[in-house]
């Protein structure tokens, strides 16, 4: 049985119908959780929950020139209470570990700043007595003086004069490091303008001996290290509109016409009504020297002798002569009493009968005989040489040294070592002033080896070396036995000096150096009379062939042939023993070099 159709038609009437949508009615929209909609933010009536890991934020929906408003929301929802508190402590933390970094790294850069500066102390070491600035100011000079401070090998003098003077106007300020010092009444107290600083300082001798023999001796230093660097500025001029140095020749103005032209990227050239010389004169600082009381017979007699090679430097010989008999009549006044008749004034040849002689007398005499053979007086020299090699000769042997103690053990040295690096080491003990007498010492050999060097230069070139031969024999044969008798002292002073460098202590410094210096300087001289000799020989074997038609005697023949003919070859086979002494002789100063380098003081905390 069929149902009835009136059930079907009324399903299908209740059906929705098959049209689209009217679109002018509004039905209410579908709200999706993962859509961004106003209805999400934070408001104070919110129909929805907030479910905001059901969507992703885009900053589409939020643009930049929307209104301040939009983004509160987001940022109350960003900013918790758990959010909040995590910031805070991570600004906390931070704020503390950057000011605990910046009090670790200012401990780090104060410890590394006083580790250098105990170094420079250790390596040049300053009265105790000063204070730390004038300390400070003096090792800065004293390091800036150094070659190898500058990378392009060049000095800066006026900054290393600076310095300096800086450091001698504190010394001499009685409000600072001058307590007590006595500056003489009407004084000429100037002040000598460098840059920004002020500096005062007397132009005459001071009466040092109210200070300590520390103090005189770093003031001392300082009036030396001054003086060396007014001897480089001499010739310098400093722009007071720029405040730069510059060498006098490249001055414009009157006084200098025709100026050189600066180097390549130098400043421009200054102007001569805004120049003033760039120090005062080295005079100046070596009378401070020799007119105050107090410095030992050595200081003075080494600034006597320092004045005198500037002075003979600038072409002064005369005035330089009268320095050299200052020096020594410094020497001979220290002598003690009874010692008379040491030294001829005049001529300042010693005395075969002299009683006592001084380290400062042996100094000044040789200083005085260099300056003579300088100035091709070598009929003056040569006494003088002679008499100071006699009384070098006639010194004492030094005393037998003590046994040498036995090795630390490992808990002295390591006692030792910590005590090295953690105490400042007193600053030394005062060096001889040169009144004793000397000893014959290894260091004695080696100024004993450079006199005879001297002598043998001076014999060498006394002779007649004339590019053409004499005409009289008996001028010739003179020539050749000075000629030979020059050679002989320069050869022996370079074995004197090379057996002495070989068996010198290797920590003498000062004593190796120079004895290394007269090896070198005798191995040139011994290198250049054989050259010489051998050129007057093929000269004379030379005129010998071209005269050999005349009768033996006549004009060219004779002696000097015969010598020549007696010496052929020799002067050959003495030149490649040189040559080959040479090479050997260089070895050893350059490993005497860089052995120097290596125990110069100045390493870790002046262990190197």
């Amino acid at each position: 049985m069929l149902p009835p159709r009136l059930s079907i038609a009324r399903i299908i009437l209740n059906r929705r119908p098959l049209r689209p949508p009217n679109l002018k009615c509004n039905p209410p929209g579908l709200r999706l959780f993962t859509q961004n909609s106003q209805l999400l933010l934070v408001s104070r009536t919110s129909p929805r929950p907030e479910l905001p890991y059901l969507y992703v934020s885009s900053g589409a929906q939020f643009p930049r020139a929307a209104p301040s408003t939009q983004y509160q929301g987001r940022l109350a929802r960003y900013l918790t209470t758990e959010r909040k508190q995590r910031i805070k402590t991570e600004a906390k933390l931070t704020v503390k570990y950057i000011f605990y970094f910046h009090i670790i790294a200012g401990f780090a850069l104060a410890l590394v700043w006083l580790v250098a500066v105990e170094i420079k102390e250790r390596r040049y070491q300053t009265p105790p007595e000063w204070s730390f600035r004038t300390r400070n100011i003096y090792r800065t000079a004293r390091i800036m003086s150094e070659p190898n401070f500058n990378p392009s090998g060049v000095t800066e003098w006026p900054q290393v004069g600076n310095n300096y003077w800086v450091a001698l106007s504190r010394l001499e300020d009685p409000s600072l490091d001058g307590k007590d010092l006595q500056i003489p009444p009407g004084d000429d107290h100037r002040v000598y303008v460098v840059g920004i600083n002020a500096l005062g300082f007397t132009r005459n001798g001071l009466d040092l001996l109210s200070k300590s023999e520390e103090w005189r001796r770093g003031y001392y230093s300082v009036l030396m290290g001054a003086a060396r660097a007014a001897e480089h500025l001499d010739e310098e001029v400093r722009d007071t509109k720029r405040n730069i140095t510059f060498p006098k020749e490249h001055m414009i103005g009157p006084s200098n016409p025709r100026p050189k032209p600066v180097p390549h990227g130098a400043a421009n050239p200054p102007l001569e009504e805004n120049c003033v010389p760039a120090s005062e004169s080295p005079q100046m600082f070596y009378t401070k020297i020799l007119t105050s009381t107090g410095f030992s017979t050595r200081q003075r007699l080494d600034a006597a002798l320092a004045y005198a090679d500037w002075l003979e430097f600038k072409g002064l010989h005369e005035t330089a002569e009268e320095m050299y008999d200052w020096g020594l009549d410094i020497a001979m006044g220290a002598l003690p009493v009874g010692a008379n008749n040491v030294v001829d004034t005049q001529t300042g040849i010693i005395s075969n009968n002299a009683a006592y002689v001084s380290n400062n007398l042996l100094k000044a005499t040789t200083a005085m005989a260099i300056h003579h053979a300088r100035n091709a007086n070598l009929t003056a020299a040569l006494p003088i040489f002679l008499s100071v090699l006699r009384a070098k000769k006639q010194l004492s042997l030094p005393p037998i040294p003590d046994a040498p103690k036995a090795e630390p053990t490992k808990m002295e040295w390591v006692m030792s070592l910590a005590k090295f690096i953690l105490v400042t080491p007193p600053y030394p003990p005062p060096p001889p002033s040169g009144d004793e007498a000397p000893i014959r010492t290894p260091e004695a050999l080696c100024e004993e080896a450079a006199v005879m060097a001297h002598v043998g230069e001076i014999l060498f070139a006394s002779s007649n070396d004339d590019s053409k031969p004499s005409l009289k024999e008996s001028k010739s044969r003179s020539t050749s036995r000075k000629q030979k008798s020059g050679l002989s002292w320069t050869r022996d002073a370079v074995d004197i000096s090379e057996s002495t460098l070989t068996s010198m202590d290797k920590a003498d410094l000062d004593g190796r150096q120079a004895c290394a210096e007269c090896l070198r300087t005798g191995m040139d001289n011994w290198s250049a009379m054989v050259r010489k000799m051998l050129r007057d020989q093929q000269r004379v074997v030379s005129t010998k062939e071209d005269k050999v038609g005349n009768a033996r005697g006549w004009l060219w023949g004779g002696e000097s042939t015969e010598e020549a003919e007696e010496d052929e070859g020799r002067w050959e086979r003495e030149l490649q023993l040189v040559d080959e002494r040479m090479g050997r002789v260089q070895r050893l100063l350059e490993n005497e070099e860089e052995s120097r380098k290596q125990r110069k003081p100045g390493g870790w905390l002046g262990l190197g």
